[in-house]
């Protein structure tokens, strides 16, 4: 075997090692065994077990970053076509390199910050940013909150592809299709002044006030019932204060022509009721004294006989 040739098969045997089990976990002596070299072999051709990671991340490094450049650079493509070929081109080097990205997601401390997959996710934005920049002023949409949306979509993206790779429940297309449909439908009815409709802090003050009107008005409601409960007794008594007021015969200057007409006439009914009445009982007393002069003559004729 050349030295070219050993070269790469320590990569590989390393690579697969730090993808499985982390930078940590993974030794000098381990990488040697795997080989079936001695470990001064792996010390001869990396120096360590740090000098063989870093070979890997940078290879890794450069593999994606190719990809995601080039699916971002279309400056004439349609962006919801920048979209799709950028999923696209971090699924197809997910499944393609399913080790070196489990590295480069880990991101192992040790790894050189200019190098490592923080930088290159921040270069990928800045790119996602300049795009969405460029569509926010098209449609005349705030770019205020332009750097956000790039770290959401990037971040969307990654994450959903570290699921994917450790475990393929979807195909690739149909999984780029997913990310496009959040991620352009959402983009697509963006609100140029986005606010919290529930939790805000206007929206609970706005809240807030509403239900004190309407506790407001259950009061007000309540009280008007209240008020229609307590008439029929208020009635009751101001009919018998105008029965007690009425026998004191004083007239109200709001009496009609009409009432005193018929007070009038209640009154001449009256008095012809009261003379009838009396007519009678003269009537029946003359007739009570004939009879009793009738038997009181039948009676002497009698005795004298």
């Amino acid at each position: 075997m050349t030295s070219f040739q050993r070269r790469e098969q320590l990569l590989t045997v390393g690579r697969a090692l730090f993808a499985s089990q982390g930078f940590e976990a993974t030794s000098v002596e381990e990488i040697a065994s795997k080989a079936k070299v001695s470990k001064p072999i792996v010390y001869e051709h990396f120096g360590g077990k740090e000098g063989l990671y870093a070979v890997v991340v940078d290879r890794e490094m450069q593999s994606l970053t190719t990809a995601l450049t080039d699916a971002l650079s279309d400056a004439e493509g349609h962006p919801r076509q920048i979209v799709e070929k950028t999923a696209l081109a971090l699924l197809t080097y997910i499944e393609e390199h399913t080790e070196g990205f489990k590295i480069l997601a880990r991101d192992s401390p040790t790894t050189d910050p200019a190098s490592s997959f923080s930088s290159l996710l921040g270069e990928v934005s800045m790119r996602v940013e300049e795009i969405l920049k460029e569509q926010f002023r098209h449609r005349k949409i705030s770019t205020m909150g332009v750097p956000f949306y790039a770290q959401m979509l990037v971040g969307m993206t990654v994450f959903t592809g570290q699921y994917w790779a450790d475990g393929r429940k979807a195909g690739k297309e149909q999984l780029a299709a997913y990310i496009v449909n959040l991620a352009w439908n959402g983009l697509s009815r963006l609100e140029s002044k986005p606010t919290l409709r529930y939790e805000g802090k206007h929206a609970k003050t706005a809240r807030s006030e509403k239900n004190e009107k309407a506790v407001d008005g259950e009061d007000r409601t309540a009280q008007h019932k209240s008020g229609e409960l307590l008439s029929p007794v208020a009635s009751a008594e101001n009919t018998m204060n105008n029965g007690t007021n009425s026998d004191t015969s004083i007239e109200s200057p709001e009496t009609t022509d009409a009432d005193r007409s018929l007070s009038q006439s209640a009154t001449q009914s009256s008095d012809q009721s009261i003379t009838q009445n009396t007519t009678n009982d003269a009537r029946e007393d003359t007739h009570e004294t004939k009879a009793t002069e009738t038997v009181e003559d039948t009676s002497e004729g009698t005795m004298q006989a």
